[in-house]
């Protein structure tokens, strides 16, 4: 997500609290009062803000798949006519400074998809294609020999790299941000570079 200048709404609190929650002991694992406690407020006055967690649920994973599919937008708008190289460079630091700064939302999205509505999930679901097709018309301008489908596994390939953050802290501490982010973003061109080239 975009680093915001301004205090975060209660809302906001709540959602970040809840990820960060679900994250570590599963969906299930985490009652209406923890939530409430993490952020100072009774369980019964998060009903105020959601139903219920599933609401935070849906909400948590509907709410990245829409932001970074608007942020990918966003910043194909900010270097329109520049260097296909450019293009996909700035697509690639959207997604690490997400894969950085929201790692409770990667582990959330991979354990707990399957307990959305079907409705939210097929959101999901379509705003992820939609993600997924801006990044293989970027591929592809770099690219021009890549294949539509090869070039959509290309980019689903690196969405796996960058999206491999949650389990670094596991394996010991981070390098510095900027260390991780740049490693990330050579692995990533590398990616692209290797599959543009086979």
């Amino acid at each position: 997500m975009a680093t915001r200048t301004d205090a975060p709404t209660r809302r906001e609190q709540i959602l970040k609290e809840a990820a960060r929650l679900f994250a570590e002991r599963g969906f299930h694992g985490v009652g209406v009062d923890e939530i409430g406690a993490a952020v100072g407020i009774s369980g019964p006055g998060l009903y105020r803000h959601f139903p219920g967690k599933d609401a935070m649920l849906a909400e948590l994973l509907v709410g990245i798949s829409g932001q970074l599919l608007t942020g990918a937008k966003q910043r194909l708008k900010e270097v329109d006519g520049a260097a296909p190289e450019v293009v996909l460079d700035s697509l690639i630091e959207g997604h690490i400074d997400f894969a950085l700064d929201d790692r409770p939302l990667i582990t959330l999205h991979d354990r707990e998809l399957d307990r959305l509505r079907d409705s939210d999930r097929k959101l999901v679901r379509q705003l992820q294609r939609q993600y997924v097709e801006l990044w293989v018309g970027v591929v592809r301008a770099l690219y021009a020999d890549l294949s539509e489908p090869a070039a959509r596994s290309a980019v689903h390939s690196v969405f796996g790299l960058l999206n491999s953050t949650p389990h670094l802290t596991r394996s010991g501490s981070l390098p510095g941000r900027a260390t991780t982010a740049a490693l990330l973003h050579r692995m990533a061109r590398g990616a692209f570079a290797a599959a543009g080239s086979a």
